[in-house]
This record gives structure tokens, C-alpha cells and sequence, in this order.
């Protein structure tokens, strides 16, 4: 095993975690199959569910890929706070027929953390990571003593030490412009609006605080940028965003046209949609609610499931949770695998640019 993420492939291209459905089986497996590292979101779904989704990227490739772990979440809601944003939503309920009961797909509110982790325990993957916190010492031991490679996502240098000390692999750098929900360690709503630091800046940071590998993530969508973070210090960097309009993610159809409809210019970090910060193309939902939603995930997540489902089911895309990062406008919607080549190749012109201009200074 590597002391670096990249060993496990031939190129420095992480293909993100993204849960509810998108990272599945087809996309993980063409990923890797061209040389990336593939992610399958183990996140909204049952235990039995991520491991039948192993099971069946197996059979697609027989490459490393890595699992995403979704730490439990320890904070409690505020319930006066959650019956007042249900209040919020009752004329998106009428409207969509649907009802705000919380939908909790795996029965807990853990996302069934425990029984997975005993799944990839019994049945090892090469790679697991983690969100939304850190695991604790022995877990992270027990990975490694059946030959898992672990890495903790983190978005500031005291979370990349807190994972150093736990015993981690590898920290997964997540900038804030990434797509989706910050890995926070710690949900803080008196950060909201102040919080973050950009990917350049945070990878020079935990890189002069650790020691460990670090996969940059956060708005990448050009095999430049891969070359910029490798220059600043990073080992691999990971697109979560640039994967998403491939033919193989199971993003819904309306979600890939978004990320490059005039009609969505820009993304926002919101509440709006499952009570924890998360960055997506500002539609009409996260205008109208995002400013009263509290944290309280994933109650809420749970709580606007049906919603969601319902404005997708109705071709409304302004009533769904369009994650996406701040590069969305540079999506292209290729094939997995040819996108990995894609990156691949920019980023070994971009490699071979900044060596000429070296050597021209130099002489």
C-alpha cells in the first residue's frame, strides 16, 4: 500500500462521494477503470444497500476503489426551530401533494454508520473515507490492520491534526467551493456567511500543519487546476462536480442540464435543503427557505425528501437540491472514462508548460 492516495492509480484523479445515487457502480467503475480512483457514496442508503453496490462494482472493474462513510451526527435540533421551518415548507407540501413527514430511509439517524463500517471490516475495501467528523482511533486501527487505506475529510488545518492524531492515511482537503455538503467537522450556524477558506489557500495550510497525503477538493474542473494544487502541495485532487454531467452518474437529467442553464449562474452554500451547509445552484427553493432553515441535519434532510422527489418526479428543477460546485459552468459532458483521459492529458500539458518556463528562468 502507498503512502500516497495516487499509488493506488495511475493518475492524481479522485472522483468524489456524491450520495443519492450519483457516485453508483457504472461511475466508479469507468472512473477507475481509466485510471482514476472511484468513490461510491455509502451515504442514504442501508448498509445491505452500500454493499450490494460493492458487490456490483466488483463485477465492473477490478481496480482499488474507496467507500464514503458518513459520520454520525451528535448535535440535537432545536424542535421548536424544526416545527417552525415545517411550517415554512406547508405551501411547498400543498403545492407538490407531498407530505413533510421526515423520511428516514435507513431507520436511524445515524445513517447506519456502525453496521456498515462492520460491513467494510468484514468485507475490505482498498480505500474508505470519511465526512462530517473524524472517527475514532480504534476504528481508523481496525481499517488499517485488514489493509484499507483511510482518509478523513477536513476544511481547516485543526481538522487535517485532528485526523493526523486519530491515525488517518491521507486528509481529504475540501475547499469551499466544493459542490455539495461541507465536511465540517463541527456544524457552527454562527459561522454561517463567514466560514470557508478557498482550496489554494487551505491545502498551503494543512500541508505546513500535517504530514499526511492530502486529495485537494473543491470547484477542480481542469487538469490545470490538478497541476496548481500539485504545485501547492497536494498529492491528488478529487472532482466531484465535473463528474456529475457524465452519462454514467445517476444525477437526474435536470440536474446535468443545470450545472450549464443560463438560467442558473451561480451557486450558494444553503440550509434550505437538509439543515447543514451545502453548496448548490441557487434556484427558487433555496431563495425562498434557505434564510429560514436551521441546523438541524439531518432532520431536515430527512424532511424535504419528498419534496425533493416530487418537484424531480415533475420536471421542476427549481424545487430540487442542485449540488454543485463553484466550477459548474466548465462541465462537460463526457463519458467517465474520457474525461479521466481528458484530465489527464491538460494536466500533463500544464505539467510540461511549467517546466519550460522553469527552464527559460533559469537559463
Amino acid at each position: 500500500m502507498s503512502s500516497a492516495p495516487n499509488g493506488l492509480h495511475p493518475y492524481p484523479i479522485v472522483q468524489a462521494p456524491m450520495a443519492g445515487g450519483v457516485s453508483g457502480p457504472p461511475l466508479v467503475a469507468a472512473v477507475c477503470e481509466a485510471g482514476g480512483l472511484g468513490f461510491l457514496a455509502g451515504g442514504y442508503k442501508t448498509a445491505d444497500g452500500m454493499y450490494q453496490e460493492i458487490k456490483q462494482t466488483r463485477g465492473l472493474t477490478r481496480r482499488p476503489f474507496g467507500v464514503n462513510l458518513l459520520l454520525p451526527q451528535t448535535a440535537h435540533a432545536d424542535p421548536a426551530a424544526v416545527e417552525a421551518y415545517r411550517g415554512q415548507l406547508a405551501g411547498e407540501a400543498s403545492w407538490y401533494e407531498v407530505s413533510l413527514a421526515e423520511e428516514d430511509i435507513i431507520g436511524t439517524d445515524d445513517d447506519g454508520y456502525d453496521a456498515k463500517l462492520a460491513i467494510l471490516l468484514e468485507d475490505p475495501v482498498r480505500v474508505v473515507s470519511f465526512t462530517f467528523g473524524c472517527p475514532d482511533p480504534a476504528a481508523l486501527a481496525r481499517l488499517r490492520a485488514v489493509g484499507t487505506y483511510t482518509v478523513v475529510t477536513v476544511t481547516s488545518a485543526d481538522e487535517a491534526r485532528t485526523a493526523q492524531a486519530a491515525g488517518a492515511d491521507a486528509v481529504c482537503v475540501q475547499g469551499v467551493e466544493a459542490g455539495g455538503h461541507q465536511g465540517t467537522h463541527r456544524d457552527d450556524p454562527q459561522t454561517d456567511g463567514t466560514a470557508g477558506v478557498g482550496l489554494l489557500a487551505l491545502v498551503t495550510q494543512v500541508r505546513e500543519a500535517v504530514a499526511l497525503p492530502i486529495i485537494a477538493a473543491g470547484g477542480v474542473m481542469r487538469g490545470a487546476q490538478i497541476a496548481a494544487l500539485l504545485a501547492a502541495g497536494a498529492d491528488c485532487a478529487q472532482l466531484g462536480t465535473a463528474f456529475l454531467a457524465c452519462r454514467e452518474s445517476g444525477a437526474h437529467p435536470l440536474h446535468k442540464k443545470a450545472l450549464t442553464d443560463p438560467m442558473f449562474p451561480h451557486t450558494e452554500l444553503t440550509r434550505a435543503f437538509s439543515g447543514r451547509p451545502a453548496r448548490g445552484l441557487v434556484n427558487r427553493f433555496m431563495r425562498e427557505h434557505g434564510p429560514y432553515a436551521p441546523a438541524a441535519y439531518p432532520r431536515i434532510h430527512h424532511m424535504t425528501a419528498g419534496l425533493r422527489k416530487a418537484a424531480a418526479a415533475a420536471g421542476d428543477p427549481q424545487g430540487m437540491a442542485l449540488w454543485a460546485g463553484q466550477g459548474h459552468r466548465l462541465a462537460r459532458a463526457l463519458p467517465a472514462g474520457e474525461l479521466v483521459e481528458v484530465l489527464a492529458a491538460e494536466l500533463a500539458e500544464a505539467q510540461s508548460a511549467l517546466k519550460v518556463l522553469q527552464m527559460r528562468r533559469a537559463s
